[in-house]
């Protein structure tokens, strides 16, 4: 039994093959077990409570641990899988786990994760989350947002150096706009910046805030695009606007990444992420040290900033709607969910509809 503090003070959560390996030792780590998976979460659990407290979050799992080679699911169907991830709570959770409902663009719903204390998030690490991804809305009100997600997702040929630049750019658009980003690592070669927002706007309305924002980035930095086929990217940053609809998360920050050496999605103040040149430097064995020193999010609730700079930027910058993910719905001016270099003209209609030819 691992004790972790909670609100009414310390709760026992059992932790079953403590000893079962869940990281290959690296050049870097040594061999990581489940029990230091679950010490971690709990070292981390108060502070990762600020940030996905009361969301509803994703777990993604890996049962048997994880190595090189070993493969996330697509899909509910794809059961030869290792990796999955568990949108609905899993029966037998205990009385302390709760759950908010969530429903996804289909319509359909589903009893999520949504932690109410560090036990709960340890006991998902007993289950073999790595990453939790919680929704950018918390369980009062499930439809407004309250953080604004910048993913740059760097593409074939970019590496975390221009992630970091163009995170600092990112910084420098918000302040001249009168808002304030939090940058953190991806725990990959990624960066990711949260803005807190009033929670007034609809999941559609932020994503269109994240379009404008990166079409204003698209012009101040050449190694941007918006690009949402992977084809007309090039070795550019992604900055994927579409982590920002219903149903859609990224790594919740403090999580566990199922890459080599364990590494860390880690928040940073941006004269750290300034320095760093090696994200993997985080990681299990590193954070909670660095944590000591203070949670560098301290103050992202301080302020919930408005919308409507970054509403303002989608509205009189060129270009018009985007695609949508394919588990959404077509939308009204959608471009045609079809590759640009597969695309036959007499095929679509202005609004991206196809054409059924006689």
């Amino acid at each position: 039994m691992l004790p972790v503090d909670g609100p009414d003070g310390p709760r026992e959560v059992r932790v079953s093959s403590p000893g079962r390996v869940v990281y290959a030792a690296t050049g870097r780590t040594p061999e990581i077990t489940k029990l230091q998976v679950c010490e971690y979460v709990a070292t981390v659990g108060p502070t990762m409570m600020r940030s996905i407290g009361d969301r509803p979050t994703a777990m993604e799992r890996w049962p048997g641990g994880w190595r090189e080679g070993m493969r996330l699911a697509t899909g509910p169907q794809d059961r030869d899988a290792d990796g999955f991830y568990q949108k609905r709570l899993p029966r037998g959770a205990p009385d302390f786990v709760e759950t908010t409902r969530i429903r996804f663009p289909s319509g359909r719903t589903a009893d999520e994760l949504c932690p109410t204390e560090p036990a709960a998030l340890v006991w998902a690490a007993q289950m073999g989350t790595l990453t939790f991804h919680p929704w950018p809305v918390r369980s009062p009100d499930l439809d407004h947002p309250d953080e604004l997600r910048i993913d740059l997702d760097p593409q074939p040929g970019t590496t975390f150096a221009d992630a970091r630049r163009v995170a600092g750019v990112t910084r420098e658009l918000l302040a001249e706009l009168g808002l304030r980003g939090f940058p953190k690592t991806s725990g990959n070669r990624g960066v990711h910046v949260y803005v807190r927002i009033e929670p007034r706007w609809s999941f559609d309305d932020v994503r269109h805030a994240a379009i404008g924002l990166g079409r204003e980035l698209e012009r101040r930095d050449g190694g941007v695009t918006t690009s949402w086929w992977k084809e007309e990217r090039g070795a550019r940053l992604f900055l994927d606007y579409n982590q920002n609809l219903r149903d859609r998360t990224i790594a919740g920050a403090w999580s566990l990444r199922a890459r080599p050496g364990a590494p860390v999605s880690t928040p940073l103040t941006w004269e750290r992420l300034a320095a760093l040149d090696d994200p993997a430097e985080f990681d299990l064995t590193t954070v909670p040290e660095y944590l000591a020193g203070g949670d560098p999010w301290a103050e992202m609730d301080e302020q919930a900033y408005s919308l409507e700079p970054l509403l303002e930027l989608w509205e009189t910058l060129p270009g018009g709607e985007l695609n949508w993910p394919p588990d959404h719905p077509k939308q009204p001016g959608e471009p045609p969910r079809v590759q640009p270099s597969k695309k036959v003209a007499e095929h679509w209609d202005d609004d991206g509809n196809r054409v059924e030819h006689p």
